[in-house]
């Protein structure tokens, strides 16, 4: 049911360190079939911190772990032609043949089942602006909730309520850690946000909370690094959801345009920082891992 590349088979049999990449961000996260580079630049910094990298997706009906690069342009290649695959979206691409991009959600179930305990993204789902009026939570939130793994990310996406994410964060008994910092990123911002009563500042400490809470029989933890480069966007933000719910925008259109507004309107900044970012969490996820091991 689940094929796994022989180079993480290996670092699986070892006990080595080992570091689940997502292909949402690959197929549906950039312009110009840009992921491709993104997903190639953060399995080679996974390597360069000592780690093995996992990259995970469906393709052709087949749940694959490890990725090879042809299998990864093919992703990049298809874009919205790709499913995106959640936790309640895997059997049905499987069942169906389909090539399914996974969310973290959807990489993390995978990791729960082949033992994998460290994941690399950019932003994490969680609730969605304006909860009152259309409930829309993630199922990113539930997933790392259930599964035995660190995800390393800058925070949650930008285009969510981050104070409400974090409650809920809690109420599900997830801890949640600044890297090197007392509040949570902002995604695009490295400054802002909420403050949080975890800070971790090396990687040694990290496995042992890590090792402590898994040891008690608890699930996800999540490791939230600054971005290195720090954009204030909010303001976009605010007007381009503005401009969606004017156009009728609804829904899950409402991403995607407001991301590409987002990248018109600070001249491609936004999704420089995006890259780096992503970048910058698979090492050290990486470091994590190595750590822990």
């Amino acid at each position: 049911m689940i094929e796994i590349r022989p180079e993480v088979a290996e670092a699986r049999h070892d006990l080595g360190p080992i570091v689940a990449l997502e292909t949402t961000l690959v197929a549906h996260g950039f312009p110009n079939q840009e992921g491709l580079a993104v997903a190639l630049e953060a399995e080679r910094r996974v390597r360069e911190a000592g780690a093995v990298p996992a990259t995970i997706g469906i393709v052709d009906g087949d749940i694959k772990v490890g990725l090879t690069e042809g299998e990864l342009e093919r992703f990049a290649a298809a874009g919205d032609g790709a499913r995106k695959v959640g936790p309640r979206d895997i059997a049905v691409a499987r069942a169906r043949g389909e090539l399914g991009a996974t969310t973290v959600g959807g990489t993390l179930t995978v990791c729960s089942r082949v033992g994998i305990r460290f994941l690399g993204t950019g932003g994490i789902g969680g609730v969605h602006r304006g909860f009152a009026e259309r409930p829309d939570v993630s199922a990113d939130l539930a997933a790392i909730a259930r599964t035995q793994a660190l995800v390393v990310s800058s925070g949650v996406k930008s285009l969510l309520d981050v104070t409400a994410t974090l409650e809920v964060l809690e109420s599900l008994g997830v801890p949640v850690a600044g890297w090197r910092t007392d509040t949570l990123p902002l995604f695009y911002s490295a400054t802002g946000g909420p403050a949080l009563g975890l800070r971790i500042d090396d990687a040694a400490e990290a496995a042992r909370i890590a090792r402590a809470h898994w040891e008690l029989g608890n699930a996800g933890l999540l490791v939230a690094q600054p971005p290195a480069e720090s954009i204030e966007v909010e303001s976009l933000i605010e007007e381009s959801l503005g401009a969606a719910k004017e156009a009728g925008i609804s829904g899950p259109a409402v991403t995607p345009f407001v991301l590409g507004r987002l990248h018109e309107r600070s001249d491609g900044a936004t999704v420089r920082v995006n890259k780096r970012l992503i970048a910058d969490n698979a090492a050290l996820a990486g470091a994590l891992s190595v750590a822990f091991r």
